[in-house]
C-alpha cells in the first residue's frame, strides 16, 4: 500500500529526542518517490521550517526505497506544470537553496529530471553503488526550472552536461564521483548512515560559524573570485567588529582546550 496521508508522504524524523539531525524521507516508494503537487508543497514547507527551527543543526535528504527521487508524477504533470513555478512556497529547490542549514542528500537508486534537480539543491551528496542520476526533460518535451541547466555544467563541466542533458545519458555513481557531483560512494545499504555520520559530524561544530561559511560559500560560488574574496573579508570584518569580548574569551578558552593541536585557527 502507498502512503495515503501527506504527512506519511514527507516524513520528518529524528533518530532520538533532541537530535541535531533531521531526517527527511520522501515516502512514496510503489511511484519512485515521484512528487506530485501537495508533494512539492509539503516537501517545500519541511525545510522552511527546519530552516527556523534553532534545535536542527544539519539535515538528511533521503527516499524511500529503491529511488532517491524520480521527479514530477507525470501523471500530475498539468496540475504541477500549469501551476504558478515562479512560487517559492511550492518549490522544494527554492526552499533548499535558501535553507541556512546544511543538506546531505543521501542518494539510493534514481534521482531523475526533478529528483536529480532536488539532489543538486543539497550541499553534499552521498551515493550508492547503483545511483544514477538521469535528466529527462528533453525527452518528454519539459523545461527545467529548478536549476539543472545551469547548476550541472557548473560542477562536471559543459561539455558534459550538454552530453547528459541533451542525450539523456545516466550519470552512474563511479561517473559522479570522478566527475565531482558526489562526496562519496559507499554501499547501498550504508548510504543513509554515512550521510547521518557527516551530519551529526557538521552539528558538533560552532552551529553560528557553520550557517555563516555555508552562506559564504555558496553566496562566493556565484561571483568571480575577486567579487568572492571580497564578500569573505567583508563578512570576516563585520563578525569580528561585532564579537564581544565575552565572545572572544570563549574562542580563547576553546582553543586552549584543544591542548593536542596547533593552537592557531583550529
Amino acid at each position: 500500500m502507498e502512503p495515503s496521508s501527506l504527512d506519511d508522504l514527507i516524513l520528518v524524523e529524528r533518530d532520538r529526542p533532541g537530535s541535531p539531525v533531521a531526517v527527511v524521507t520522501i515516502n512514496r516508494p510503489k511511484s519512485l518517490n515521484s512528487l506530485t503537487r501537495p508533494m512539492m508543497i509539503s516537501l517545500a514547507a519541511a525545510f522552511r521550517r527546519l530552516d527556523a527551527d534553532e534545535s536542527v543543526a544539519a539535515v538528511v535528504l533521503a527516499g524511500r526505497g529503491r529511488s532517491f527521487c524520480s521527479g514530477v508524477d507525470l501523471t500530475a504533470a498539468e496540475e504541477v506544470f500549469k501551476g504558478d513555478v515562479k512560487d517559492p512556497a511550492a518549490n522544494p529547490v527554492a526552499q533548499m537553496e535558501m535553507c541556512r542549514k546544511p543538506i546531505i542528500g543521501a542518494v539510493n537508486g534514481f534521482a531523475v529530471t526533478g529528483g536529480f534537480e532536488i539532489a543538486l539543491a543539497c550541499d553534499v551528496l552521498v551515493a550508492g553503488r547503483d545511483a544514477k542520476f538521469i535528466d529527462t526533460h528533453a525527452k518528454f518535451g519539459i523545461f527545467p526550472s529548478w536549476g539543472l541547466s545551469q547548476k550541472l555544467s557548473r560542477i562536471i563541466g559543459l561539455n558534459r552536461a550538454r552530453e547528459v542533458s541533451l542525450s539523456g545519458m545516466a550519470i552512474t555513481a563511479e561517473m559522479a564521483e570522478k566527475w565531482g557531483l558526489v562526496n562519496h560512494i559507499v554501499d547501498n545499504s550504508e548510504v543513509l548512515k554515512k550521510a547521518k555520520e557527516i551530519a551529526e559530524a557538521i552539528a558538533r561544530n560552532n552551529q553560528d560559524m557553520v550557517l555563516r561559511y555555508k552562506s559564504v560559500i555558496n553566496d562566493g560560488f556565484k561571483l568571480d573570485l575577486g567579487n568572492a574574496l571580497a564578500i569573505e573579508k567583508e563578512r570576516a570584518h563585520s563578525y569580528y567588529t561585532n564579537m564581544t569580548k565575552e565572545q572572544f574569551a570563549n574562542m580563547q578558552k576553546f582553543i586552549q582546550g584543544r591542548s593536542s593541536r596547533p593552537s592557531s585557527k583550529l
